[in-house]
Formats: structure tokens, C-alpha cells, sequence
């Protein structure tokens, strides 16, 4: 992976090389060019403030080219100025050039010295003097193929001198600079990619590694998340973050996934097994009917007395499948006031008349009203009352309470004194076609529904035809009511549910009509 991404030419990292590359090439180009500038303006200025100089100088003399030849400084200016002996040639070209033309632009001799070829290139470079020394500003002119600067003051006499000064050393400067800020800049550009390779190396390996993590997950590793690195920006750690986030999420998602679809294959065997055993007792009791098998009036009375039970023990688990099915794509529920302390009252009653010896001690004075749906709630307490009755001996009392908090919820607890369950069959009392294996179950999971009668395993009696579904249901309509429902039990010391239902909500008021 990690080769595949280096040898990418369009990876992050090298456009950020380039892009920091070319931002420092170009701020090093204008920087070159703007100190070329102002270095040639300078050079350039310093020659022409000079030139300047000594043309000021001749025009506020007023001197003529007579005088000029008379003056015992003449020798000295000479010297300095117009090396024009005959062998001037052998000599090192001079850094500045004077010669003296006439009105017409002819070159005129100095105290019999004859004008060398440098003199007469620079006169021949100026075609009209006159109007040269109109303007004070020096300018540029070709010498000899020799870039010079060069201004002109015309004498009193009307002839003009031309003042002209080398600036080769300046281009000269100008070239050495260029070089130097070439050299110069290319070390930098070449550092600058160095240090942004190793920079944004540093900087993405917090992608590299969410790049790793991905493909880790997409092989099949959902535990992997993303490290943690002390070096980290700001940015990329709040990705890193949100992305282990994420990734828990879809972890979490897919166990559900996993464990639902487990679940729905265990409901399905399940369904098939508890149909199929009422179906098998049918058809056996059939088959012996076809052959001939029940000779007596009394044994085809019992044959059809359970193939009837066995009927309605497959119509009650039909029943019970499609209630928990209708409960989990979420009905919307006819909600009204409902008075739960009638319903706890009127199923306690019925627990009296079905068992008269079992003791039932029942809290739930007055009126307490919730908003719900009555047959849900009904079924509710039906089914708990009913694991209790099927589940636990008729010698353990059982206790229904009735209480509201002070924050407005309300609570039904119903607590037996039975066998109690195991931590592990407890943690499992409200999945579908649960039942108890050993005899220590007090509230299977087989209450049923509304009611009707029990249907499951505990204290001992596994196996007496329960469908495992009551609990199940009682979990789905008090969830459907946006309530809890709790267990609490231990071996021997009894089973107790607790059904939380939330503070009731104000109905609407009826609109009157018009």
C-alpha cells in the first residue's frame, strides 16, 4: 500500500511540494527583479549625478575652448580626461570619455592633441550635439560596441563638450547579483522541497493511517480503528475522532444486523418446531381416526377433545406471533386515559377465582391515570399475573403495587415469592420462545397472551406447552407506550417485574364544531 501511494506523481504531498516550490520561485523571481532594479538605479544614478556634475561645472564657468587650451590645468585634465596621446591605443580603454565638437559636430583638437578613435566614436555616437546639451538629463549611447552614459554642455563659444562615463562595471554588478540570487534561490527552492517532503510526510501520516484502517475494515477487521499520534494537527485529529466514531457506530450496527438476523433464524426454527408439534398431535389422532384405530365412542370423544386443545394451543401462538409482529413495525396506539389501578384490580380478581388458595396482595388505590392503550396494558399485566399462576406454587403469595414517582411516572411492580431464575436465563426472559431448561424458573418466558393461559417453562414443569412469547410481548407493549420493563430475581428468592410507564401527556381538546 504504502508503495503504491509513493509511486502515485499526483500524491498530496507532492503537490504541496510543487505548489510551495513555485510560490517561493515566484516570490524569488520578483525579488531578484526588484533588487536588480533598484541596484541599476542606484549605479546608474551615482554615474549620472557625476556626469551631471561636471556638466553644471562648464556652464557656470562659462569657458570657452580657448581659454580651455590656455589654462596651465589643462595638462592634468588631459592626463585624467582625454588620453589622446599618439599611442593611446596601446593603452587600457578609460572609464571616461571628453571631447569638444563644434556648432556643425565636428571633433576639435586641444592644445594640438588630435582626438583619439574613442573621442571620435563618441562624437559620431551624438548626431546633434546642440540639442544633446539642451537636455540636462544623461542618457544611454554605443561606443565602440560599450554601453556609456553621456551629457553634453555647449561653452560660451557655442561649441559643445561631451561628457561620457563607462557603465560596463555596472552590467558588470548587475550579472555578478543575477548569479548570486541565482545560486542563492536554488538552494532555497531545493531546501523548501526537502522540508515540505518531510513536512507533509509528517503531516498525512495521520491519512495514511485512516487509509490502512479502511482497508483493514473492508477485509473484514471491523475492531480496527484509527491511532492516535501526539504529533497531530488540530484538523486531522478531529477527523481521526469522528472517523473512529463512525466506525464504531458501524460496528455496533453490524453486530445488530448480525445478532438480529441470528435471532430471527432462532425464531423462525423456533416457530416452525412449537407449529409443528400441535400439527404432528393433529395429524397422529387422524391417522389413527382413518384407520380404524379409535374403536370406542369415549376414545374418539378424547382424540377430539385434543385435537381441538391442540387447535386452539396453535391458534393462541398465532395470535401471539401476529401481535408481536403488528408491535414491531410500531401501530399507531388508540391512546387514551385509561385507569390502570381498575385493570391491576380486575386482573388480580381473576387470579383469586383461578387460584383461591394462592395469597395476592394488591396495592393500587384510588385512581391512576395513564395514557395508553387499555387491551395493550391489559395484556400486560394479564400475561405477568399468568407466568405467576403457571410458574410458581400456589403456597407463594404474590404482591401487585401500584405507585406513581414524584417526577409523574408510574410503576406496577408484581413480585412473587417462587423458585426465582438464574442470572443467565434472566438476562434472556424477554427473547422469543424462551424457556427455562432447568427447575429453577419462576416467570418464563411463556405468559399468555392476555391472559388466557400460561405457556412456558419454570419451577420445574418445562415442556407443559408454553410458546415462550408472553414476556416477549409484555417487553414490545410497554415499549410501544415509550416505558421500561425490569427484572429482578435470584435463586429462591422469587421473580419481580417492574413496568415503568412515563408521566401521561395532555390530550387534545375536542374542536367544537362550527
Amino acid at each position: 500500500m504504502r508503495a503504491w501511494r509513493a509511486g502515485r506523481g499526483d500524491s498530496l504531498r507532492t503537490r504541496l511540494t510543487l505548489v510551495n516550490v513555485l510560490l517561493l520561485a515566484l516570490g524569488i523571481t520578483i525579488a531578484t527583479g526588484v533588487s536588480l532594479f533598484g541596484l541599476r538605479h542606484y549605479l546608474l544614478g551615482s554615474i549620472d549625478a557625476e556626469l551631471t556634475g561636471s556638466r553644471e561645472g562648464f556652464q557656470r564657468t562659462g569657458i570657452t575652448v580657448k581659454q580651455m587650451e590656455s589654462l596651465s590645468a589643462l595638462a592634468a585634465v588631459r592626463d585624467i580626461l582625454a588620453p589622446g596621446a599618439s599611442g593611446a591605443s596601446t593603452l587600457p580603454k578609460p572609464d571616461t570619455v571628453f571631447v569638444a565638437v563644434d556648432g556643425s559636430g565636428r571633433v576639435m583638437s586641444l592644445i594640438g592633441i588630435p582626438p583619439s578613435e574613442r573621442q571620435r566614436a563618441l562624437a559620431a555616437a551624438v548626431e546633434d550635439p546642440v540639442a544633446a546639451a539642451r537636455h540636462s538629463a544623461a542618457r544611454d549611447v554605443d561606443v565602440d560596441g560599450e554601453p556609456y552614459r553621456m551629457t553634453a554642455a555647449q561653452l560660451r563659444d557655442g561649441s559643445v563638450v561631451l561628457l561620457a562615463k563607462s557603465t560596463k562595471t555596472v552590467h558588470k554588478s548587475l550579472q555578478r547579483a543575477l548569479k548570486l540570487d541565482l545560486a542563492s534561490g536554488t538552494l532555497l527552492l531545493v531546501l523548501l522541497a526537502m522540508i515540505t517532503l518531510m513536512g507533509a510526510s509528517r503531516t498525512l501520516r495521520p491519512l495514511e493511517d485512516m487509509v490502512e484502517t479502511a482497508s483493514a475494515i473492508a477485509e473484514g477487521d471491523l475492531t480496527r480503528r484509527i491511532p492516535g499520534r501526539h504529533d497531530s494537527v488540530a484538523e486531522t485529529e478531529q477527523l481521526r475522532l469522528a472517523l473512529n466514531s463512525m466506525l464504531q457506530q458501524v460496528e455496533s450496527a453490524h453486530m445488530t444486523r448480525e445478532r438480529s438476523a441470528a435471532q430471527l433464524r432462532r425464531f423462525v426454527a423456533d416457530a416452525s418446531h412449537e407449529l409443528r408439534t400441535p400439527l404432528a398431535a393433529i395429524r397422529g389422532y387422524l391417522q389413527l381416526y382413518d384407520r380404524g384405530m379409535l374403536r370406542g365412542a369415549a376414545e374418539r370423544e378424547r382424540a377430539m377433545a385434543r385435537m381441538n386443545a391442540e387447535a386452539d394451543r396453535m391458534g393462541r401462538l398465532v395470535d401471539e406471533l401476529l401481535t408481536l409482529a403488528r408491535l414491531d413495525q410500531r401501530p399507531e396506539l388508540r391512546l387514551r386515559p385509561v385507569d390502570l389501578s381498575r385493570l391491576v384490580r380486575d386482573a388480580a380478581d381473576d387470579l383469586r377465582a383461578q387460584q383461591p388458595d394462592r395469597t395476592v396482595e394488591v396495592a393500587a388505590d384510588g385512581t391512576m391515570l395513564v395514557q395508553g392503550d387499555e387491551s395493550g396494558l391489559r395484556q400486560v399485566i394479564g400475561n405477568l399475573l399468568t407466568n405467576v399462576r403457571v410458574h410458581t406454587p400456589v403456597a407463594a403469595p404474590v404482591a401487585v403495587e401500584l405507585t406513581r414517582s414524584e417526577g409523574g411516572e408510574v410503576r406496577l411492580r408484581i413480585a412473587d415469592r417462587g423458585p426465582g431464575m438464574e442470572g443467565a436465563d434472566a438476562d434472556r426472559i424477554f427473547d422469543r420462545f424462551f424457556r427455562v431448561t432447568g427447575g429453577s424458573g419462576t416467570g418464563g418466558n411463556g405468559a399468555g397472551a392476555g391472559g388466557t393461559g400460561g405457556r412456558g417453562a419454570g419451577a420445574g414443569t418445562v415442556g407443559t406447552g408454553g410458546s415462550g412469547l408472553g414476556m416477549s410481548i409484555v417487553q414490545a407493549v410497554v415499549a410501544s407506550h415509550g416505558g421500561e420493563v425490569a427484572v429482578e430475581t435470584a435463586p429462591g428468592a422469587g421473580l419481580a417485574v417492574t413496568v415503568t410507564l412515563p408521566l401521561p401527556l395532555p390530550l387534545p381538546l375536542p374542536r367544537s364544531s362550527p
